[in-house]
C-alpha cells in the first residue's frame, strides 16, 4: 500500500480498503464510540472488514492463550477488534517503510507466520484482535454519508494502536471545529 500523505478528495465510489476509519465524536454506539479501525478489505457489494486499533483490552496473548505462556508471541498486546466473533483471535503484523512510503500488513496469519515475522524483523508491529468490525454490502458507505465515520489515509500514527490519543489526533487534523469536537470530555458537566 502506499502512503498518502495529503487530503485528496475522495473518489465518487470510494475504495476505503487500506485506511483508517475514524468515528465521528457523534457516533454514539458504544461498540465504536471515539474508535479507529484499520480496515483491512472493502467492497461496495461484499462489505467490509477491519480491527479496532484503540480499545486494548490491557492483556496479552500469553494470558489469553496459555499455551504461548512461554513463547515470543506470549507479550502481545490484544485489543477488542469489534463486535463480530468477539472470541476469535486475529493476529495481525504491519511495518512501515518511510523511505519509500509503503506499508506492509498481514492480516488473519497464523501464530507460526507471526512467530517468523518477529523473530525475523523487529520492524513489525505484531497485536492481537478479539473479534473485528463488519459492514454488508453498502452498509459502510451509508455510514460515511451520514456523517458517522471518516476516511482517513494511513499515517505512522497507526504506531499508538491502543493509545488513547490515536482517535483525538486523526480526527484534530481534519478541521479546526474537529479539532475542537476532539477535546471535548465524556461528560460536558466538567467541561
Amino acid at each position: 500500500m502506499r502512503l498518502n500523505s495529503g487530503n485528496s478528495p475522495e473518489p465518487p465510489n470510494p475504495e476505503y480498503a487500506g485506511s483508517l476509519l475514524v468515528a465521528h465524536p457523534s457516533l454514539m454506539d458504544p461498540n465504536f464510540r471515539r474508535t479507529v479501525v484499520l480496515l483491512t478489505a472493502h467492497s461496495a457489494e461484499e462489505g467490509a472488514l477491519g480491527v479496532v486499533l484503540n480499545r486494548p483490552l490491557g492483556r496479552t496473548l500469553g494470558e489469553f492463550d496459555q499455551g504461548l505462556s512461554g513463547s515470543i508471541l506470549s507479550g502481545l498486546p490484544l485489543f477488542v477488534g469489534g463486535p463480530v466473533a468477539s472470541e476469535q483471535l486475529i493476529l495481525v503484523a504491519w511495518k512501515w517503510a518511510p523511505d519509500d512510503g509503503t506499508f506492509k500488513l498481514y492480516f488473519g496469519i497464523d501464530e507460526g507466520k507471526a512467530r517468523k515475522l518477529a523473530e525475523e524483523d523487529s520492524g513489525f508491529q505484531l497485536r492481537g484482535f478479539l473479534g473485528h468490525a463488519g459492514w454488508t454490502g453498502g452498509q459502510l458507505e451509508a455510514e460515511v454519508d451520514q456523517g458517522a465515520w471518516f476516511a482517513a489515509p494511513l499515517s505512522p500514527e497507526i504506531q499508538k494502536a491502543g493509545e488513547e490519543d490515536l482517535w483525538r489526533g486523526l480526527l484534530a487534523r481534519q478541521s479546526p471545529a474537529m479539532r475542537l469536537l476532539a477535546d471535548e470530555p465524556d461528560d460536558p458537566s466538567v467541561n
